[in-house]
């Protein structure tokens, strides 16, 4: 049987918790310029009033701080948080605030935000249909919702073989979609897909694992895996050697969608 919601949620917190300083410094998180192509996909208004969901450290949230009126990042966890009201201090925004939160039931009313959006984070939460549910309930009509996250291949097979080593590696990932399931998943949330766009990170596989303090039994058994796979070509994740060390592609998808005022009927 798989674990239930609140066993998973202790999970995030502690995964989080203990990855909260190397999450906050990776480069594919804080890189400033991934953050502002997903500001120019969802291009807000400068009124907007934004909110991120599973902030972390908080750098989108402060990327969409520089064009909103308002910001508020919500996450499950403290130790983040708190890294990212450091940084919103250090950049003296004003329009921005952090808070505690579960992304299941966002504590805010119904078209409250004009803009939602979500990083590298579908992957972690045990119901991503209810997240995303909830993220439509809170934007208003003609609103954007805006998604970025890894995605798998569309065979299952293939998809179920990646989404196994990055589950041994941190067992805060529950799964990554294929491309078409979150086209579907924003359908089912009454959202007008309006961007598709597709990128890679390339990690490091000894850095990688290092920065979730996989264990060693689990490191070895992902590290396998990936060995494996790059052999045998099973999961998409194109695995290759470069001076000696061992890569692999994540490959990434962001969407943009529109609430519709019928709710996609």
């Amino acid at each position: 049987m798989g674990l239930g919601a609140t066993e998973h949620k202790d999970i995030v917190r502690r995964a989080f918790t203990e990855q909260a300083a190397a999450y906050a410094a990776t480069a594919s998180i804080a890189d400033p310029e991934r953050v502002a192509r997903l500001v120019r996909a969802v291009a807000p208004q400068p009124d907007a009033r934004a909110l991120e969901v599973a902030t972390g450290p908080g750098h989108v949230a402060l990327g969409f701080a520089t064009v909103c009126r308002e910001v508020i990042g919500l996450d499950l966890t403290e130790a983040p948080l708190e890294i990212a009201e450091r940084a919103r201090r250090e950049r003296g925004l004003d329009n921005v605030r952090f808070q505690l939160g579960d992304a299941e039931q966002l504590p805010f009313a119904e078209a409250e935000f004009d803009v939602v959006v979500c990083r590298f984070a579908f992957h972690h939460f045990a119901d991503p249909r209810r997240v995303l549910a909830d993220m439509a309930r809170v934007c208003c009509p003609n609103g954007k919702v805006a998604v970025e996250d890894l995605v798998v291949s569309e065979h299952p097979q293939r998809a179920a073989y990646q989404n196994r080593f990055e589950h041994l590696r941190d067992d805060s990932h529950t799964a990554a979609f294929a491309l078409s399931e979150l086209l579907g998943l924003f359908a089912a949330a009454g959202l007008e897909v309006e961007h598709v766009s597709t990128d890679e990170l390339v990690p490091e596989v000894e850095a990688w694992l290092a920065r979730a303090q996989t264990p060693p039994d689990r490191a070895a058994e992902s590290r396998a895996l990936i060995e494996r796979d790059e052999r045998d070509d099973l999961s998409g994740a194109r695995p290759f050697r470069q001076d000696g060390q061992l890569f692999f592609r994540q490959r990434t998808a962001t969407l943009v969608g529109r609430k519709l005022a019928s709710g996609g009927t």
